[in-house]
């Protein structure tokens, strides 16, 4: 369990800034091939809260306990969200920096930074026409499936996933196919986090959204984007291109992860796979399991205490990050219950004022991106040659490497008959 310390020995022996033993590598594939297996074993030494590393040379906090969470994602006095001390003593080609330096946006502000950006966020999302992406959805999915249906095999991630998202995400936001593709690269050379290529993908990123938000302030649609550009708020050029950063490299991630683990889950689980395809538990569940169980972003929520903090009988150390694992905490023996089925009491979606506001949004997405390749290809399953799924390595996602299935070979769909 957590040693208790005095309040006034914030650095003592015994704390998460000095335990005299390495901490654990959430970037290494280790840690990505059996995550709940290190959350367990770091719960059973060290409680709710443990010391591990993100990238060479950084340490953080990683929070474990369900309560522990809540309570820091509800006090952002003293958890604020803005990582501008700890990145001044982050050297700029470090792997993470470009994911997790600062940006004029609200999940890294605090204070009154944060309640000017918050709204353009969830007032551009939510004008969203939920009913009617729907037909966005299917019209993206369906000549996706026609490319591989006559195939017989193929990877649910390369030939439907990815493309699927990418697509989804690029008519949010009002994206060109080449904008669209400038911004998935960068993105991609961010997330993975991969020495001078995440730099160079955050100067391509910038570029990119200059783009962007150049050819719509001269031609507004109806988008993300163009609602960013004219919101209230009067956000300057730059803030509506960090904002836009934010929602193409989260969404993209996110929706990928959540689709693609959802699709193994219902391929894997005898309680889900016969069920869903037969009607008895919905999309709907199978996605809250997963939330729960493995949600597609699996330590994000990042905040820097102003100052030590005591916190469960631990010192947490200033200006250094707490980070929230979400798949732990939904995990935690102090908390869970039984029963999942309609519980959707998880973390995957953050809580408190930082709460994800595309919630509603991105259920509509995965679940029909799911059900559209479950209705064209019932029969699909794991492809039994390609052996066991891995996982690419990564301190924040839970992000599989390749999804390959088989199915019985088919027709292609014709548009609008899928319902």
């Amino acid at each position: 369990m957590n040693t208790p310390l005095s309040p006034a020995d914030p650095t003592a022996p015994g704390s998460l800034t000095d335990t005299g033993e390495p901490r654990v590598r959430l970037y290494a594939p280790e840690f990505a091939a059996d995550p709940h297996r290190v959350y367990q074993a770091l719960r059973s030494k060290y409680g709710s809260m443990a010391p591990v590393e993100l990238a060479q040379g950084v340490p953080a906090t990683l929070v474990l306990g369900y309560r522990t969470a809540l309570q820091i994602l509800n006090d952002p006095d003293r958890f604020p969200a803005d990582p501008r001390m700890w990145q001044r003593d982050i050297p700029s080609d470090c792997p993470i920096r470009p994911m997790l330096e600062w940006r004029p946006v609200a999940s890294r502000s605090t204070g009154l930074d944060f309640l000017r950006y918050r709204p353009p966020t969830t007032d551009s999302i939510q004008a969203v026409d939920l009913y009617a992406f729907h037909d966005t959805v299917e019209a993206i999915a369906l000549p996706l499936i026609n490319g591989f249906c006559q195939e017989g095999s193929a990877d649910l991630i390369r030939q439907y996933a990815f493309p699927l998202v990418f697509q989804v995400v690029n008519s949010l936001l009002g994206c060109s196919p080449e904008i669209g593709q400038n911004l998935a690269t960068a993105v991609a050379a961010i997330v993975e986090g991969v020495g001078a290529d995440a730099e160079d993908g955050n100067k391509m990123l910038n570029a990119t959204l200059a783009q962007l938000v150049a050819l719509k302030q001269g031609r507004p649609e109806d988008d993300i984007t163009s609602m960013l550009l004219k919101h209230r708020a009067g956000l300057t050029a730059e803030e509506v291109a960090q904002h836009v950063a934010q929602i193409f490299g989260t969404g993209i991630e996110f929706l990928l992860n959540l689709i693609v683990n959802t699709l193994l889950l219902i391929l894997t689980d005898e309680r889900f796979g016969g069920s869903v395809v037969g009607g008895a538990l919905s999309t709907r569940d199978a996605l809250d399991e997963l939330l729960f169980n493995d949600p597609p972003l699996a330590n994000l929520l990042i905040t820097y205490p102003r100052h030590p903090i005591l916190i469960d009988q631990v010192w947490l150390p200033a200006h250094q990050p707490v980070v929230i694992s979400m798949a732990a905490c939904n995990t935690d023996p102090a908390t869970r219950g039984g029963d999942l089925s309609g519980n959707r009491s998880h973390l995957a979606w953050g809580a408190g004022q930082h709460a994800c506001p595309a919630q509603s949004l991105a259920y509509l997405i995965a679940q029909d991106a799911i059900d559209q390749l479950l209705d064209a290809l019932p029969d699909v399953r794991l492809d039994p040659a390609a052996g066991a799924p891995t996982w690419r390595p990564g301190p924040f996602h839970r992000a599989l490497a390749a999804l390959p299935v088989i199915f019985p070979r088919i027709d292609p769909l014709a548009m609008g008959l899928q319902r």
